[in-house]
């Protein structure tokens, strides 16, 4: 398995002060964009080729990855106009440039680094069409999953109302591209529904508890600061995170858990706690930031404490 699809369309609603600038899985974390994080996670695990829907604000991306690769694997773009198609529609309007081959989904607004390779040894090994990665914690618990039969039973009590889920939908799953078959073409629509359709009939359906490492779902602004704050404290590349093209004045103070990205300015006696700036912001000098979210291009002033500017 060497083609990954991953999701890029959504609009970022509950980000939305955020994803004025950035759609949802481009916004910085630790200055770099958080779908790189995915990239790198599914390269590591053999992934050489790149599917992403677009819709809002879909001009960034080709800004991001101007020539259209990442560590040396191409990225094709589909566009999803007028509206976007949601998870199943995104996935039957790039089939095409699926080339009839297994494939890895990937939610492209999570950050984890969740082993991949089980996942899919155990998919090539049981013969599923679909193949959940799901967790015990970090999450809503929707997904009834028996591991005996290795199947999926049920999602969000749709199918039996009594049966309480206990297990997380991580937002990746492998595929066999006869599922695409399912999808009619042109329609905007989930991949719940299918799923559930594959339970009911006792099509392969199935799933694996991968437990180990961090998973985080990045769609609210105090998950956003969090993954920061997780970061500093056990990553080997802990912050602070300064852009080398930021100009940050000598008596700026800045926490680790903050990050300051490409050419922001940081004025004289700044204090920035677990706040994160991003690209092209500027501070003004005497300025306090408590954990602040900075995205926009007029100069901040003032002492400010959980906003988003």
């Amino acid at each position: 398995m060497n083609r990954a699809f991953v999701l890029g369309a959504g609009l970022g609603t509950r980000l939305r002060s955020l994803t004025q600038r950035l759609p949802k899985p481009l916004i910085p974390v630790a200055n770099r964009p958080l779908i790189a994080y995915a990239f790198d996670h599914l390269h590591d695990a053999g992934i050489r080729s790149f599917v992403v829907n677009t819709h809002w604000l879909a001009d960034r991306y080709p800004t991001a990855f101007p020539d259209g690769s990442h560590r040396g694997c191409p990225i094709a773009f589909r566009h999803e106009h007028p509206e976007v198609l949601e998870t199943a529609g995104g996935l039957k309007h790039a089939e095409d440039l699926l080339h009839g081959e297994p494939f890895i989904v990937y939610n492209g607004d999570i950050l984890t680094d969740l082993p991949l390779a089980p996942a899919i040894a155990h998919h090539q090994q049981t013969g599923n069409e679909v193949t959940l990665v799901l967790r015990s914690k970090d999450g809503p618990l929707q997904i009834a999953f028996d591991q005996t039969s290795g199947r999926i039973r049920d999602i969000g009590s749709r199918i039996h109302p009594a049966t309480q889920g206990a297990f997380l939908f991580t937002g990746i799953y492998l595929v066999e591209p006869r599922f695409l078959q399912r999808i009619p073409a042109g329609q905007k629509i989930s991949v719940i529904p299918f799923f559930i359709e594959m339970i009911r009939s006792g099509a392969a359906l199935g799933g694996i508890v991968l437990d180990e490492g961090s998973w985080w779902d990045l769609g609210t602004r105090d998950q956003y600061l969090a993954v920061h704050q997780h970061r500093a404290a056990t990553s080997t590349t802990a912050g602070p995170w300064i852009d080398p093209t930021a100009q940050i004045h000598p008596s700026a103070r800045i926490s680790t858990a903050s990050a300051v990205g490409a050419h922001a300015v940081i004025g004289a006696n700044v204090l920035l706690q677990d706040s994160l700036v991003w690209p092209g912001s500027r501070i003004a000098s005497d300025s306090i930031l408590h954990r602040c979210i900075v995205t926009g291009t007029a100069p901040v002033e003032g002492t400010h404490k959980d906003a988003d500017l």
